[in-house]
């Protein structure tokens, strides 16, 4: 590969530009607010003056060829259009690849940010090397990206990876999407922070739990001791790693990477996952699975959407 490309790292608050050199390496960068209430002609005339900008400012560089692009979901990515994720209500229904496109000139590559991660660790990070990896990113929600033989698995309807909203309790907490005791209430940032707040008080933890710390200074007082800390953070690996060993039974992979604000809690919250995996599955199945932490971080994102771009250049 001898193209440069761009990566483009969308969120619910910030928008993340990167210029990756034909190397995968990324040498430049650009970070600005999302303000998606500005409208999709905003969002795109800026995302396209930072490719510019950072194209001008980089000596070396040659000509963009191409980008990818993550956001949340849902998106259709075949057609490369946002369709209607919760937190860019200024998007819905954004055909943005193509508004790219159109602009910049260059092919344009649009996915889900947990599946663009997942390629980015595939490809660069934890999982290079591997035959098929899952790669969990456990933050403010829960979701997977299923890397198969190379390629990712999506389903019928692009919807496979959902994992944040299998059950792990049917008589668990109401989640966000109706159902009872699904994966996201046991180790999701806001529901760390409610088990906390419901232990302290004695409580069953809810939606409607009122909480004073977050799922980060809850990560904090767990490093320095604090026992209750502890015990939700063992809580919740320790659910992570049930979880883990049904995929594992089911999808027979091998290789887990979990990524996300929650994964920076280290082997507080992978040690007892670890564990519970053999109690969860048959052993022969569960003595192989490996659970590892990311090694890209944010830069995941960014060089999963570069790999899209090389991937658009090939026409596959």
């Amino acid at each position: 590969m001898t193209s440069w490309v761009a990566g483009i790292d969308l969120g619910g608050t910030k928008i993340e530009v990167g210029l990756v050199a034909p190397d995968n390496c990324i040498v430049a960068r650009k970070r600005f607010p999302t303000e998606d209430r500005l409208g999709p002609a905003s969002v795109v005339a800026r995302i396209a003056t930072a490719v510019e900008t950072l194209q001008a400012e980089t000596p070396t560089c040659g000509q963009v060829a191409a980008v990818g692009v993550c956001t949340p979901g849902p998106v259709d990515h075949l057609n490369g259009v946002l369709l209607d994720p919760p937190n860019i209500l200024g998007l819905h229904h954004t055909p943005l690849a193509a508004l790219l496109r159109e602009r910049l000139g260059v092919p344009v590559r649009l996915e889900h940010d947990a599946k663009a991660t997942g390629l980015g660790e595939y490809h660069f990070g934890a999982g290079r090397g591997e035959r098929s990896i899952v790669y969990v990113i456990v933050g403010t929600g829960v979701g997977a990206a299923i890397i198969a033989d190379g390629e990712l698995y999506r389903g019928g309807h692009n919807s496979a990876g959902e994992f944040g909203h299998t059950t792990l309790d049917r008589q668990g907490a109401i989640c966000s999407c109706g159902s009872r005791g699904c994966v996201e209430t046991f180790m999701s940032g806001p529901w760390l922070a409610r088990r906390y707040a419901a232990a302290q008080r004695g409580e069953t933890p809810t939606m409607q739990t009122a909480t004073t710390l977050d799922g980060q200074a809850i990560a904090v007082l767990a490093e320095q001791g604090e026992a209750l800390a502890q015990r939700i953070l063992t809580d919740a690996g320790a659910a992570l790693g049930a979880a883990i060993a049904t995929l594992a039974m089911i999808l027979d992979i091998e290789c887990y990477v979990i990524g996300g604000s929650v994964a920076h809690c280290g082997d507080l919250f992978f040690a007892p996952a670890r564990q519970a995996v053999p109690r969860y599955s048959f052993r022969s199945v569960g003595e192989r699975v490996r659970i590892v932490g990311n090694q890209l971080d944010t830069d995941g994102a960014i060089l999963g959407c570069a790999w899209l771009a090389r991937q658009a250049l090939q026409g596959t």
